[in-house]
């Protein structure tokens, strides 16, 4: 068995779930139709989750690769700019997700909705930088 490969691939499962459960939980906050707040807030705790997933999926990427090879992935140009959009979705969106839990049930739905909005563009923007770093590395 090539536990290389393996490894890889069950990273990548990890964070294509991450990736779903931050746009998903996200969209379905808003639509079709607008969540009661005790549904967003479970949902809030989905997305904080796919978000952390995101990070530490992301990270271990690159310990793998320096496991295996010694030394991390080498990239540059298009696939850096993508890389460090990622992280910064994932940091921003992970912050936002937080500041929902500790403070959204004061919030008035125009500004909790406005944070789902903010945290679906964030997540979809990771999205896309995933397939220049995909394809750019």
């Amino acid at each position: 068995m090539d536990w290389q490969n393996l490894i890889y691939a069950l990273v990548q499962v990890a964070h294509n779930f991450g990736a779903a459960a931050v746009v998903g939980g996200a969209l379905f906050a808003l639509w079709p139709a607008r969540q009661p707040a005790e549904i967003q807030r479970k949902l809030a705790w989905l997305v904080l989750f796919g978000w952390t997933v995101q990070g530490v999926s992301g990270g271990t990427f690159g310990a793998a690769s320096y496991l295996f090879y010694g030394q991390f992935p080498d990239i540059h140009g298009i696939a850096i700019a993508a890389l460090l959009i990622k992280i910064g979705c994932a940091i921003a969106g992970f912050l936002l997700t937080a500041a929902y839990l500790r403070k959204g049930a004061s919030w008035n739905e125009d500004e909790r909705s406005r944070t789902w909005r903010s945290t679906f563009s964030l997540g979809a923007t990771a999205l896309g930088a995933a397939a220049f770093l995909r394809w750019f590395s």
